[in-house]
């Protein structure tokens, strides 16, 4: 690293893992004789054409790429082969190779060359939750889809544990005579359940196992389709049988990150491969921050897959409550917010007043004694270091409950209490975060409380001069009534690469999730069935990817588009108490972090109409979000011209959400269409309830759908005028629905409307 620089380096925490970075741009310079250093680029090129260089397999298409080469390697005794990391053949037209900068700019003048940025490194996203869904054994869903049976998922992670019984192939048939994958594992550890492994890391290929040295890929893959395992638990806590979402679809693992973060590069390649290979669904819980579609290299792949008829889900970030936090925006992508399930291992703080303050962690000692100890917060000394209990930021502690400030590294303040000599930790949370509070694996007695039990806490502390506490531990506690809740990490819209598109598209469990982990986190677990409950939209993704497979199976004549609109248009606003969804604050969760509202498995599979979209149709919205026609390229790989094929509002895609935004008054009043296919009984009446957001005026033409026929498509049309005084408040948007009823149907549109508070 000497003589070498890094610029804009951001450090992004991610829940349950550890600190990862992500490289904003990726650019590093060498002092010395001037020369720039050679780093990674992402190249996008035109497809070929036979005029330009003759293309009949995928050593020609490798061939063309190579001519973009450097002239200067050709003069040289450096192998092309040594610069080339990636080449792209299924899901992009271009590769990615070691270049500096003035060799990208040399290529910029060759004909076909489209466009270069130095690679990404892109942060991971980081039981019970089957039946809180409503997936039982025998029943609904599950049996109505057998179990995923024959669906191949692809998970690109950090690998996976293939010996773990959670992919025991029991019960589990052959994969479907499509299946082209291999296996990097030696022996028998692949088998029908776990049908593909492949490591993608450092470039190409490796060859090597895709081992998890991290967890997070284990932990995925077993939410997506783990197979039943009995006695699953974490410290004993959580005991029941684990199962994926579906537990008999078969499992693929690209291995493409670790504890570092996941290059574009290796991303895109894993994309190509599975798509190469056969899969019918891509989990992918990771991504960064916002970009343009032509520039994303996972937006560009995920096209490429859903031309091919592969849904593909990904987890919306753990950037929030933030608005404009999302990632993986991209319209045909599933993005998926997280959300709490009614489960929970409770941890009591108990004061020496008597005052009791519900809180969780996943350690639960046996041997704690409940007896009252002295309370002290570090933090009153006004460091914030030791408010937030940083690594040598505390002493002279010895048999004292210490209270901490929420934030990065929950489990690394318990370390540094431990250290200094604390008896306990209660994690109080700071105000931005308010009730979301996560099970953890604490390395000593703890609990994580709310912000307003910390307030109190803090409150008792200084009403005292000798305040004391303990900890009980009443473990594993099903049946909160506000569950789901949107989970205060749970990054939030509105989209800002589209903001015509409503995102995230659904909210999913993601908080305190018992999955599989490749090694015991209580040092104590006997064999092979080891599990960690862990948090993050990294969870609440493959949970939509295991229900994405479910939906495959029982539908498999289903486009990517109408899995995603049978999801969107059948999800849940209500939580199990019959009121709205909340979130961090106890409030009801807005648009922008519910999306569509929380997934329902048995209700998607029957959603009765659908909006649907092919892959062409999203080439007039790509030209009316202004994107050039080679930037469109990019992303289609076919030839476009804005010109011929005309440009739409985003707010005209078929999605199964309305976004729209007013502001001057050429906007206040906009038309669109909609088209819903009849997938329910043939002979079906639908008639309109609308909920129409305030400070706007709705009109929807026809306002009763008649169906004669299966598959048989209408088109309503809708108008929405904004008030003149909309947004004069300083509200910023408003909400409501469209919803088509039938007897036996409820299909529901959100609506959301953006206002200019100027």
């Amino acid at each position: 690293m000497e003589n070498k620089k890094c610029v804009m380096l951001q450090i992004i925490y991610l829940l349950g893992f550890s600190v990862m970075f992500y490289l904003s741009v990726a650019v590093a310079a060498e002092t010395g004789e001037g020369k720039s250093s050679m780093q990674t680029y992402i190249v996008w090129v035109k497809r070929p054409v036979q005029n330009l260089f003759f293309v009949k397999s995928h050593e020609d298409l490798e061939s063309w790429y190579h001519t973009f080469l450097p002239d200067t390697i050709a003069n040289s005794n450096e192998p092309t082969k040594s610069r080339m990391v990636h080449t792209y053949r299924n899901v992009a037209t271009g590769f990615a190779a070691k270049l500096t900068p003035e060799e990208v700019k040399a290529m910029e003048q060759k004909e076909g060359f489209v466009s270069a940025h130095p690679e990404r490194i892109l942060p991971l996203h980081t039981t019970h939750s089957p039946n809180f869904l409503g997936l039982q054994q025998g029943l609904g869903v599950w049996k109505g889809a057998n179990y995923g049976e024959g669906v191949i998922i692809g998970v690109l992670d950090t690998g996976i544990g293939p010996d773990h019984p959670s992919f025991s192939d029991e019960g589990v048939p052959p994969p479907p005579a499509k299946w082209k994958g291999k296996c990097d594992f030696d022996g028998t550890l692949c088998n029908n359940k776990l049908i593909g492994a492949r490591n993608f890391q450092s470039g190409k290929t490796t060859g090597g196992p895709p081992v998890d040295d991290e967890g997070h890929g284990t932990h995925t893959s077993s939410t997506a389709a783990g197979n039943f395992v009995k006695g699953a638990n974490a410290f004993g806590m959580a005991n029941g049988t684990a199962a994926g979402m579906a537990p008999y679809a078969h499992l693929a693992m690209y291995k493409i990150c670790s504890e570092d973060g996941c290059t574009e590069g290796d991303i895109v390649a894993a994309l190509d491969t599975a798509v190469e290979d056969g899969v019918d669904v891509l989990s992918l819980s990771l991504g960064g921050p916002s970009f343009p579609f032509y520039e994303d290299g996972i937006a560009v792949g995920a096209f490429g897959a859903i031309q091919k008829g592969i849904f593909v889900s990904c987890s919306a970030g753990n950037s929030g409550p933030s608005y404009e936090s999302l990632s993986n925006e991209a319209p045909w992508i599933l993005t998926v917010g997280a959300s709490t399930i009614d489960r929970s291992i409770r941890a009591t703080a108990l004061l020496g007043d008597h005052g009791e303050f519900d809180g969780v962690s996943l350690f639960q000692p046996k041997d704690f004694n409940s007896t009252l100890l002295p309370l002290v917060y570090p933090g009153a000394n006004g460091n914030p270091s030791s408010a937030l209990c940083s690594p040598g930021s505390l002493e002279n502690l010895e048999g004292k409950i210490v209270v901490c400030e929420g934030g990065r590294g929950r489990v690394a303040k318990g370390e540094e209490v431990k250290r200094a000599g604390g008896a306990a930790m209660i994690l109080v949370n700071q105000a931005i975060d308010g009730y979301s509070v996560l099970a953890d694996a604490h390395v000593l007695p703890a609990t994580h409380v709310s912000y307003k039990a910390g307030l109190d806490i803090k409150a008792f502390i200084n009403s005292t001069s000798t305040p004391t506490a303990t900890i009980l531990f009443k473990g594993t506690v099903i049946g909160d009534p506000l569950a789901p809740k949107v989970a205060s990490f749970s990054s939030r819209g509105p989209s800002t690469t589209s903001p015509g598109i409503l995102k995230p598209d659904i909210i999913g469990p993601g908080v305190s999730i018992l999955a599989a982990w490749p090694v015991s986190v209580d040092n104590g677990t006997e064999g092979k069935a080891t599990f960690n409950m862990v948090s993050g939209t990294s969870m609440s993704c493959p949970h939509l990817s295991g229900i994405a497979a479910l939906l495959k199976s029982s539908h498999p004549d289903w486009s990517p588009a109408a899995i995603k609109s049978a999801i969107m248009t059948t999800a849940e606003v209500e939580n199990l108490a019959g009121s709205a969804i909340v979130d961090q604050t106890l409030f009801p969760a807005d648009i922008f972090a519910l999306g569509a509202g929380h997934v329902n498995p048995s209700k998607a599979n029957d959603p009765g109409l659908i909006y649907d979209i092919q892959p062409e149709d999203y080439i007039p919205y790509l030209c009316g979000l202004n994107y050039t026609d080679e930037q469109i390229q990019v992303i289609t790989q076919q030839t476009v011209n804005c010109s011929q094929v005309g440009a739409v509002p985003e707010a005209q895609l078929n999605y199964p959400t309305f976004s729209i935004k007013t502001g001057s008054s050429e906007t206040r009043t906009q038309y669109y269409t909609r088209t819903v296919t009849n997938v329910g009984p043939a002979n079906s009446t639908y008639n309109l309830a609308l909920v129409v957001p305030p400070k706007v005026g709705m009109s929807v033409n026809p306002q009763v759908l008649t169906f004669t026929e299966f598959n048989q498509k209408i088109t309503y049309h809708v108008e929405f005028n904004a008030h003149d005084d909309a947004g004069k408040d300083g509200v910023p948007f408003a909400e409501g629905y469209l919803r088509w009823v039938s007897d036996k149907h409820s299909v529901t549109t959100r609506i959301v409307a953006t206002f200019s508070t100027q």
